[in-house]
């Protein structure tokens, strides 16, 4: 039935404007806004559906990854750009001082929206951190 659909997903935030900025500035994604909407213009010709919601509760898993060739140097930029990466500490997803996590599996570090949705940097797989 929906084999031929181009479907996408979207999530709510408590203030538009900020997460325009956020998205916009601070990550470098082409955003733009309709009705009242913010779509995250992100490769693979699907965009992402940022809505208002006046009772807004973050999500308390990744809603978006954004994978990269090398996890270690997109932390450190978006260090420099102030994101502050999650630390997960005493847990079978301890991240280390930057807030990445090494364990089994791919190379990730979480972060949060300014309305506290988790996001991710992914490094793509085959990719080397340095």
């Amino acid at each position: 039935m929906f084999e031929h659909t181009k479907a996408f997903s979207g999530y709510s935030v408590d203030d538009l404007p900020r997460a325009k900025r956020f998205y916009g500035e601070t990550l470098g994604v082409r955003v733009s806004e309709q009705d009242d909407l913010l779509f995250l213009h992100i490769a693979g010709d699907r965009d992402t559906l940022i809505y208002p919601k006046s009772d807004h509760q973050p999500a308390s898993f990744t809603v978006l990854n954004f994978p990269v060739d090398d996890v270690e140097a997109a932390v450190d930029a978006l260090t420099e750009r102030g994101v502050r990466f999650e630390r997960y500490e005493g847990t079978e997803l301890e991240t280390d001082e930057k807030g990445i996590f090494r364990g089994e599996g791919p190379l990730i570090a979480w972060f949060k929206d300014p309305a506290g949705n988790v996001l991710s940097v992914i490094q793509e797989p085959g990719s080397e951190s340095s």
